[in-house]
């Protein structure tokens, strides 16, 4: 119990410490880390500037593929400050929403295939502290979630189908990028999926505040550092190109 009262009263901070980074940033998917070394790969992205790590949960129904739960994410929570940035790629989500809370989560999102009248479980997750977000699919309409938009925090763009990293990015999903930001000035979008230099760049000029990498950061070599200077570079790209409106986009005034 004493773990859990400490991940909960933390969460204020830990959204603070998200409220105040400099966006458009870059959140590094656990799902690429080397898991047998979980806690030093935290360390190593904490020295390396990151401000939040994004966790992917996966349950094998809704996707293809299975990854960790809340178990593993409270053990987690115990090692680091991060903000966690959680996608529940499970098909019952309302189901574990609780366990998710209790583990630290921070910002919870779910999709809108897994859950099309999302309307009570948006209030479940602000009423227990959390941040809400629905993420929807490369062939999802955004007017699927358009009912929607007044009560999210954030929204998560798919830019490839969710359940496996490394997968190439889909282009295509930025229209629905910059539909959402014409239309909602200060809403927070994140992408997720295929995301390099070149695709950040692409990403951040239709006017993203936020970056998921799994493999753009966690690459062979090992130096995160570096991975993270190139990603930077590529946002400054995308900044310059989108003439300053992914700069208001990432404002911290949005959440």
């Amino acid at each position: 119990m004493g773990d859990e009262l400490r991940s909960q009263s933390g969460r204020p901070a830990r959204l603070k410490a998200w409220d105040d980074a400099a966006a458009p940033f870059v959140t590094p998917s656990l799902l690429n880390c080397d898991f047998s070394r979980v806690g030093e790969e935290l360390d190593a992205l904490k020295r390396d500037g990151v401000v939040a790590v994004h966790l992917d949960v996966m349950d094998g129904h809704f996707v293809p593929n299975l990854s960790y739960g809340a178990p593993v994410i409270a053990d987690w929570r115990k090692r680091t400050d991060f903000t966690f940035d959680t996608h529940l790629m499970i098909s019952d989500p309302g189901r574990y929403l609780d366990d998710f809370v209790k583990a630290g989560c921070d910002l919870i999102i779910i999709q809108i295939e897994a859950v099309p009248e999302p309307t009570d479980l948006i209030a479940r997750i602000q009423a227990a502290g959390c941040r809400a977000s629905l993420a929807l699919n490369p062939p999802t309409p955004l007017s699927a979630i358009e009912p929607y938009l007044d009560q999210l925090d954030a929204v998560l763009v798919m830019s490839v189908m969710p359940g496996f990293g490394g997968q190439k990015f889909d282009a295509s999903v930025l229209d629905k990028v910059r539909v959402l930001r014409a239309s909602h000035p200060d809403l927070w979008i994140s992408i997720d999926g295929g995301i390099k230099p070149d695709t950040a760049e692409l990403a951040v000029a239709a006017g993203v505040s936020q970056m998921v990498v799994g493999s753009g950061v966690f690459r062979p070599d090992g130096n995160y550092a570096a991975a993270l200077a190139e990603l930077a570079e590529g946002i400054h790209r995308g900044l310059e190109r989108g003439k300053g409106s992914a700069s208001s986009a990432g404002s911290s005034s949005v959440q």
